[in-house]
């Protein structure tokens, strides 16, 4: 009789440990950063950091940075990145405050219009991109300058030399749609947690925390999406493929083309998002809105695990990379460390956050 033919496993069906895919996750230094900022500030922070008040103080500005991050997260993925997104806050926050203020229209129209308005400005620096073969970084470095000085000249075209447009609060209060983008949402529930004792109250019984900021759920939703799109969706494969190698992509039928003008759009309607929670909330609109959050939300986008290189990363590490500034930011206020230590820090965590993905990167896929 011959002897049987050895079987052998399909290396495309062989299981990974646990620990092995753990280890290939974008998110994983961000994760293990979280911890670690948590512990930090356990050790030196004033106990009040960790009640729901500060939580909620330092999730808010979190919640800002990380809706830009998690927009830039994914046009990272998808190989390019957009340095004009901070600009593009103000020039959104403009072209609102002008809608509300100036021309007197409804949320329900100038919130759509604002958003059109911002994946217009997005599809043009996409166009850009792909029709002259230029690298995003210099494309979207030129629209930095260019949107930071549209805002300043529109600004004091609306007010006549003024470089803050106000008035945006008077006209929207009574708007049905203002809640949806301004203020605390569940207010209802904290009272009742306060009356039942549930959470921290001042002494005339109001809660201290009267609900969570809307921003926070935009935040939480939008990566949810974000994460569903990538994992779950063929979109998510094509801004892998797209980032990863487009020439192979395009090969195979994957429309670079239009993904990354799709997801230059996606980053400017997150900035525009930013700019109507942030002048509804503040009640005005100035030329410096949004100032170098281009490079916040980058790196924390980089802490969360993206490469500039394309084709790597994840929505759910740029959520935690953003929390980690809002924790870092706010935090310090807290100890008795010189606030100005937030910019050391958060170098300091950008390059071990990028040494600590490459090292796990290389670990697990044998790269040299």
């Amino acid at each position: 009789m011959s002897e049987s033919a050895p079987v052998t496993t399909d290396e495309r069906v062989k299981k990974e440990p646990f620990l092995t895919k753990l280890m290939k996750r974008p998110e994983l230094g961000a994760m293990a950063g979280v911890v670690l900022v948590v512990i930090f500030f356990a050790l030196t922070a004033d106990d009040s950091m960790f009640t729901l008040a500060g939580v909620m103080n330092f999730m808010t500005p979190a919640a800002q940075l990380g809706i830009l991050a998690i927009g830039a997260a994914l046009l990272m993925i998808g190989g390019e990145f957009d340095l004009s997104i901070g600009s593009m806050v103000a020039f959104a926050g403009l072209f609102f405050g002008v809608c509300v203020v100036t021309w007197q229209l409804p949320l329900i129209i100038a919130i759509p219009m604002t958003f059109v308005f911002a994946a217009f400005v997005g599809a043009v620096n996409g166009n850009i991109v792909i029709r002259s073969g230029l690298p995003s970084f210099i494309v979207t470095l030129a629209f930095l300058f260019i949107l930071r000085g549209l805002s300043l000249v529109g600004l004091k075209a609306a007010t006549g030399g003024s470089t803050q447009l106000r008035g945006v609060r008077d006209v929207v209060e009574n708007d049905w749609l203002a809640p949806f983008f301004s203020g605390e949402a569940f207010a209802g529930l904290f009272a009742w947690l306060a009356a039942n004792g549930l959470i921290d109250t001042f002494k005339n019984g109001a809660p201290k925390v009267p609900g969570i900021p809307v921003e926070i759920l935009w935040f939480i939703v939008l990566a949810l999406a974000a994460t569903y799109v990538l994992l779950r969706t063929p979109a998510g494969n094509w801004i892998f493929a797209a980032g990863g190698d487009s020439n192979a992509a395009s090969n195979s039928g994957v429309p670079v083309s239009r993904i990354k003008v799709s997801l230059f759009m996606l980053t400017a309607c997150c900035a525009a998002l930013v700019a109507i929670i942030t002048v509804i909330d503040a009640g005005s609109t100035d030329a410096r809105r949004g100032f170098q959050k281009e490079f916040e939300a980058i790196i924390a986008a980089v802490i969360g695990g993206c490469l500039l290189t394309g084709g790597y990363g994840s929505a759910i590490g740029a959520f935690f990379g953003a929390i980690i500034f809002g924790m870092v930011v706010i935090g310090l206020t807290y100890t008795d460390f010189d606030q100005d230590w937030f910019q050391v820090f958060l170098g300091a965590m950008l390059l071990i956050a990028v040494l600590f993905n490459n090292a796990i990167r290389k670990r697990v896929t044998g790269e040299r």
